[in-house]
């Protein structure tokens, strides 16, 4: 079991960040008997899932929907399965235009490389 301050350590993220978590019904976790939060294993596991699918830009209002969807059971795999298959493929059209840009920068930088190779020469 982790306290809030070694759970954010692990994640790396601070203690905020998971209470937010938890006041969007994004993570529950478990509480001591004098009512402080604590993590297990799982929890860990889980949030690192949260945190890639924050890190790929899904929406805080789309990562609740899915786990509400979790919460309820095996019976919304489906709608689960959809969800994480149109991200996925907003992240496939996120790296493709990542690729394009980057393609443009080299051509820009190769470009100004050539001007400076230029003035250094004096030409």
């Amino acid at each position: 079991m982790y306290s809030i301050s070694e759970a954010s350590k692990v994640l790396g993220v601070n203690p905020h960040t998971l209470r937010y978590y938890e006041k969007e019904g994004i993570i529950i976790p478990d509480r001591s008997s004098a009512g402080a939060r604590r993590y297990t294993d799982s929890h860990i596991k889980w949030l690192n899932f949260v945190m890639k699918l924050r890190e790929t830009q899904m929406p805080i209002s789309v990562i609740k929907k899915y786990t509400k969807l979790y919460l309820e059971g095996p019976q919304t795999t489906q709608d689960r399965l959809m969800l994480l298959e149109n991200h996925q493929k907003n992240i496939q059209e996120q790296v493709q235009v990542l690729l394009s840009t980057n393609e443009m920068l080299s051509k820009k930088i190769d470009a100004y490389k050539r001007l400076v190779d230029e003035k250094k020469k004096g030409v």
